[in-house]
């Protein structure tokens, strides 16, 4: 991955498509290199759906490669959500395929000078960008398979749906799987909207004819790949837990930690748990000729995704995430597991964050646009999003700007972007990175559960405010490097608590690029990331203040152990003190 694909939508004739060397930016992959594009070339004020920002698209360091688990794929820009800098991260196989045809990333820049709406077509022979406005509107599903028709199958899709097109700040990017269903998402931070805002609806990928990436040194790299693998499958969450029930493992274990936000981060548990939980996913997808274990990617060995089915056998969506789960089902009192699977399907054909609108439809229930436990009203609130109608145009702006327009207090947001499925009450090392993350509320930036909830990595007593910081700290250093690899952020179980599959990697990232590596370069890398994108939001005009909870997470007791969130502000402060 020696080059960098550049597509200026504003050039004189229309759009046109450049390759050029990485230059300044060679060593860097996925985050590291999405953040520092954005850092060093988008201006921190400018508006972030004006030609000045830049959306950027960057595999791992090793995607395109035979590592095990490197598939991950980085979209960076300014976020028309939280007015920072904004790196959302999926899985799908476009990572993999861009690597094998050699881009490091691809870069979109400027702004088409009318309405029109273009596709991108990439191969082994180069870039073709099309005006098609007859992809305008159209769902991520139906617009994949006018692709098929047009391309084969044997492709691999970026792509938006009508939010996007319609620049919603809630607005995903889409990611083909290994089944070409666009079922992956970029989710965070509105990077839909901006790709939108550059007229591109889909962007295709072709690898025929390309062979993988290959290491400086294959044999310490063919070791090191078999190692890793064995260490992920030995470990208790990624060997057994993640394969068994997905994602949604965590529905009863954050339940029964009492951390699990209801009805609008109104309490820690929710009745209905075990009705949506990931144990009654697995038989119901099972029962109904789904699929339980099933890798997003090429190469992945954990196998946390799945295919849900609906009540006739055929398929609806993707087994819906935790996150998916929570957002849709507990958040909005909802314990239908259908309607839950019907929301995500919506999400994804749309183009939407499933956080963002699970969190957006809780706030306007408090609202009382519907009545928590409404599994009809919350769907139709939906697909008020697709349709573009006024309501749809503010729900799919996100959690923030719903509360705004509706008059509600308790919005659960940082930096205007909506909180995850713990409570930071419950899981204040959360909270901290909820806080302090440049991403605004992002439980991946550093996911503090593993200490507070699973002990994987030590225990840190998520009821209480002691060790919260450093916690947040490393997770949140260690994140931003493998963010930078293109590995699934799943590994970190593994390497956290094996101290010989934390060398596998080191070994892995060594034998393909031929340095010797140490976990003290792990850091530097994280850091760097870090530093970048806390550079760029000072200068967007961010402050310490920013990196604060809303007030009623201090001021009111979540049942059922009744804490607030405790980490004091000044301590707050001191998380990027290093």
């Amino acid at each position: 991955m020696d080059k960098i694909l550049r597509i200026n939508m504003s050039a004189d004739g229309g759009p046109k498509a450049s390759t050029g060397s990485i230059g300044a930016y060679a060593g860097l992959g996925g985050r590291a290199m999405t953040s520092a594009i954005v850092a060093k070339e988008v201006p921190p004020l400018c508006h972030p759906l004006s030609a000045e920002n830049k959306l950027i698209i960057a595999p791992g360091l090793l995607s395109g490669s035979l590592a095990a688990m490197s598939g991950r794929i980085s979209v960076g820009c300014k976020s028309p959500l939280t007015g920072g800098i904004k790196e959302a991260n999926s899985g799908g196989q476009a990572a993999q395929v861009l690597g094998r045809l050699g881009y490091a990333a691809i870069v979109l820049e400027g702004a088409p000078k009318s309405e029109t709406i273009y596709k991108v077509f990439i191969n082994k022979s180069g870039v073709k960008i099309s005006a098609d406005n007859s992809l305008k509107m159209l769902g991520n599903y139906d617009l994949i398979e006018k692709m098929k028709k047009e391309y084969g199958d044997k492709i691999s899709c970026i792509s938006i749906g009508p939010a996007g097109e319609m620049k919603l700040s809630a607005a995903s990017v889409a990611f083909t799987d290994m089944e070409l269903r666009p079922t992956r998402h970029a989710g965070r931070g509105g990077v839909g909207a901006v790709m939108g805002a550059k007229g591109v609806k889909v962007i295709v990928l072709d690898d025929t004819g390309m062979p993988n990436r290959e290491p400086k040194n294959p044999e310490k790299f063919k070791e090191a790949n078999k190692n890793f693998v064995q260490g992920l499958k030995k470990h208790p969450v990624t060997g057994e837990g993640l394969p068994a029930f997905g994602t949604n493992v965590l529905t009863n274990v954050i339940n029964e930690a009492g951390g699990f936000p209801t009805n609008n981060f109104k309490m820690g548990r929710f009745a209905g748990a075990s009705k949506i939980s990931g144990e009654t996913q697995a038989s119901t997808e099972s029962a109904r000729g789904g699929i339980v274990t099933h890798g997003c990617h090429r190469g992945c060995v954990i196998r946390c995704s799945g295919v849900y089915n609906d009540k006739d056998g055929n398929f609806l969506t993707k087994q819906p995430e935790y996150e998916t789960v929570w957002a849709h089902g507990a958040n909005c009192g909802i314990d239908d597991l259908d309607a839950i699977a019907m929301m995500d399907r919506l999400d994804d054909d749309y183009g939407i964050d499933t956080i963002e609108m699970g969190a957006t439809i809780a706030v306007a229930m408090d609202a009382g646009l519907a009545k928590f436990g409404d599994a009809k009203a919350a769907i139709n609130l939906v697909k008020e999003v697709g349709k573009g109608t006024h309501l749809g145009r503010i729900l799919g702006n996100g959690a923030a700007v719903t509360g705004k327009v509706f008059g509600v207090e308790r919005v659960p947001v940082v930096k205007g972007q909506s909180m995850p499925a713990y409570d930071p009450r419950a899981v204040q090392g959360m909270g901290v990175t909820y806080a302090t993350t440049t991403m605004g509320a992002d439980h991946t930036a550093g996911y503090a559960v593993t200490a507070n909830i699973l002990g994987v990595g030590g225990k840190v007593d998520a009821l209480k405010p002691e060790g919260q910081i450093e916690l947040s700290r490393n997770l949140q250093i260690a994140t931003a490097a493998i963010d930078s690899t293109g590995m699934c952020l799943f590994i970190a179980f593994a390497i956290l608590d094996q101290p010989d599959t934390f060398q596998a990697l080191l070994d892995l990232l060594g034998g393909f690029s031929g340095a010797n590596l140490t976990g003290d370069d792990v850091v530097a890398l994280g850091k760097s990331v870090l530093k970048n994108e806390r550079e760029f939001n000072i200068q967007a005009g961010f402050t310490s203040k920013h990196d604060r909870l809303p007030d009623y997470f201090k001021n009111e007791p979540l049942p059922p152990h009744n804490v607030t969130f405790a980490v004091k502000d000044e301590d707050l402060d001191k998380v990027f003190n290093w």
